[in-house]
């Protein structure tokens, strides 16, 4: 049965998108007040970069909520369902509580000034978290990191993952810039932890965290981790664990988990030790649904929400080492704003097949267009919807073959509520 007031106020938070993307705080700032300054006062990890953000979240947060303690997970964007957003120890937030959160949100926001679809979930979540009185909450930034809604908070770690050339018509064209943007949120006297590797972003990071007095720890120099048959083994900034079992699949999520860790690790300074023992257990059942995620067969289907060079570049990492099939049957859509000849250079040497389509969702790329960045070599076609995309890779796709769905996590999320209609039931 539809939950009327529910969908109204999706309706109404969705139609907030026509207003785009924003940079600047001042509207985050004012909805804030008038919800009573709920990021006052209150404990935060803060995360941004290009890649590994929500999967470091979900570290976390699972490591957080083995500890015994109640961890919010601010996350965007969601795959299927909205509610996916805010989360306390792996549960989201009721469809009552949006209801009512977003009605207080119309009755304080200007509406000759509206706030964006992100300043305002902004503000919702900081709110929802505040009232339900968690212990620590973990806010994945959005876009970028200085001008974020989410950047009004002071955490007590700030986490930037990696730097690489992504949304350059608002975070800058070059590394640098983009660099710049993300160590906004480096706050002072905060320290900071980074899994960047470029020497041009390293030397941002640092003038930024000199100029803030904020100490900097850096994969590969303060801290690191090496995977062997026996698991994931981490050297940390004051103690080293062996043998750790991650949850999420793909070699690069060693990288994400030592982040994770190191995090963890500085939390002890705010009066928050978490033992060996929920670390490991964290670990292991860390779940972030549409990263190499996969679907039992026959056929196999892999689904990741890869959608630049650099999360491509990891994809096709793991499909070499981790996976192992006769044919590989790709099936991608990806937005408008997406390099799409640079991610299907490097997915197509690897694909026998490959289906062109798209996510209904207005920033999508035009499967027609899609197509003309591909390779001729590489025998495909276009085929919408994207549920029927599905049925035709299964139509070629034999007993030992793999279906990989990829391009953009708008095109895994709605792919996943066609195949399991069930776990990931639509709004």
């Amino acid at each position: 049965m539809k939950d009327t007031a529910y969908h109204q106020e999706l309706d109404f938070l969705y139609s907030l998108q026509k207003y785009g993307i924003k940079f600047g705080l001042s509207k985050t700032r004012n909805l804030l007040q008038d919800f009573g300054n709920p990021h006052h006062r209150r404990k935060y990890i803060h995360i941004a970069g290009t890649n590994g953000k929500g999967s470091v979240a979900a570290f976390l947060a699972a490591i957080l909520q083995q500890a015994g303690l109640r961890a919010g997970l601010y996350t965007s964007p969601h795959l299927v369902r909205f509610t996916e957003r805010f989360q306390i120890n792996s549960r989201e937030i009721d469809r009552e509580k949006v209801v009512e959160l977003s009605k207080r949100l119309r009755r304080v926001m200007n509406a000759a000034e509206p706030p964006t679809f992100f300043e305002a979930v902004t503000a919702m979540g900081l709110a929802y978290f505040a009232e339900e009185k968690t212990d620590l909450d973990i806010i994945e930034t959005g876009m970028g990191g200085r001008l974020d809604a989410t950047n009004l908070i002071r955490p007590q770690v700030a986490i930037i993952t990696n730097i690489s050339l992504e949304h350059r018509d608002f975070l800058g064209k070059d590394l640098e810039a983009i660099a710049r943007e993300k160590a906004g949120i480096i706050k002072p006297e905060v320290p900071v932890v980074s899994g960047a590797r470029q020497q041009k972003v390293l030397e941002v990071f640092r003038g930024v965290a000199r100029e803030k007095k904020a100490p900097l720890y850096l994969a590969g120099r303060d801290f690191g981790c090496r995977t062997t048959a026996t698991g994931m083994h981490y050297f940390g900034l004051s103690c080293r664990l062996n043998r750790l079992k991650l949850g999420l699949p793909g070699p690069h999520q060693a990288q994400n988990a030592a982040l994770a860790l190191a995090g963890i690790e500085l939390l002890a300074a705010s009066g928050l030790n978490v033992a060996a023992k929920a670390v490991r257990a964290g670990l292991e059942k860390a779940k972030w649904p549409g990263r190499m995620h996969l679907m039992p067969g026959p056929p196999r289907i892999l689904l990741d929400g890869a959608h630049n060079t650099a999360a491509v570049r990891a994809l096709a990492d793991g499909l070499r080492k981790d996976l192992s099939y006769k044919r590989l049957l790709l099936v991608i859509g990806v937005m408008a704003d997406k390099e799409a000849g640079k991610i299907l250079d490097q997915l197509l040497p690897l694909a026998d097949r490959v289906i062109y389509t798209r996510p209904v969702y207005e920033r999508a790329m035009e499967p027609e267009t899609l197509q003309k960045y591909g390779r001729k070599e590489t025998p495909g076609e276009v085929v919408r919807p994207l549920s029927l995309a599905l049925d035709r890779a299964r139509q070629w796709a034999g007993d030992d073959d793999l279906i990989l769905v990829t391009g953009s996590l708008f095109t895994v999320g709605e792919a996943l509520s066609c195949l399991d209609p069930v776990g990931f039931a639509r709004e």
